[in-house]
């Protein structure tokens, strides 16, 4: 995979998930900064940070000692399976079948759990433990994704700059507006993600055993379309089988 589609899919599947994960985390320790302190709120995450680089510089030297074809199975089989979890969960909101993710409410929960502790003497500390469990447990999924999708072709390089651009730019608008990125179409984005990095598990498991895929690097797209279309049939046929209930990719 050295030609551009792979690049530019390498590092938007990145940017995505990331965006999304970065999102969900960084509402948290907003709700922390506004309603306790920054200082805990910066400190917690600070260490979720530093622990991740840690497990990175760790564990990613590893993977250069893995044989190729083992590592494009293992990734392609754990990527269909991660990628199916985001694609299930978003194919549920849009049919209307569970509730879309509302990231004021998580706010407003957050805030809420934090002025209950407002009295207790480990408020602080509390506040700070919030905030390096939700970078933590976010940033998890995104260093699982960039070495996903970036080690099985030596481009985690161009899945480290899609997490770090999302990184930013969430860091930049939140802070800036001093409250949850709510008008995020978080749904759609996790749909489409979701669709990523199923056809990327896809496309490596083929490689893992062997297949040989016509057009090469543009069977991801034709992988892509067809997974897609599938998952909006599975839509509208939810949504016709609960018409009661109603959701859209808009949010």
């Amino acid at each position: 995979m050295t030609g551009f589609t792979p690049i530019v899919s390498t590092i938007t599947a990145a940017f995505l998930a990331s965006f999304v994960e970065v999102v969900e985390a960084f509402t948290i320790v907003l709700a922390v900064g506004v309603t306790r302190s920054w200082r805990p709120a910066l400190i917690g995450a600070a260490l979720a940070l530093a622990l991740l680089a840690a497990l990175v510089l760790a564990f990613g030297p590893l993977l250069a000692l893995v044989p190729i074809t083992i590592m494009q199975f293992v990734v392609g089989v754990l990527l269909i399976l991660f990628g199916m979890r985001w694609l299930r969960k978003a194919i549920l909101r849009a049919a209307g079948v569970i509730a879309l993710r509302d990231e004021e409410a998580a706010f407003s929960r957050e805030t809420a759990v934090l002025h209950r502790q407002a009295n207790d003497r480990r408020a602080d500390y509390l506040a700070g433990v919030a905030a390096f469990k939700a970078v933590l447990l976010e940033g998890v999924e995104v260093v699982f994704i960039v070495i996903a999708v970036g080690a099985a072709h030596g481009q985690t390089l161009y899945a480290s700059l899609g997490a770090l651009a999302a990184f930013v730019l969430v860091m930049l608008v939140g802070l800036a507006l001093h409250r949850p990125l709510a008008r995020v179409p978080e749904n759609a984005l996790k749909f489409i993600v979701g669709l990523m990095l199923t056809s990327f598990g896809i496309f490596w498991t083929g490689e893992g055993i062997g297949a040989d895929w016509p057009g090469d690097d543009l069977a991801l797209l034709a992988i892509f379309a067809i997974v897609a279309l599938a998952s909006f049939a599975i839509v509208r046929w939810l949504r016709s089988a609960h018409p009661a209930l109603t959701g859209g990719l808009a949010r």
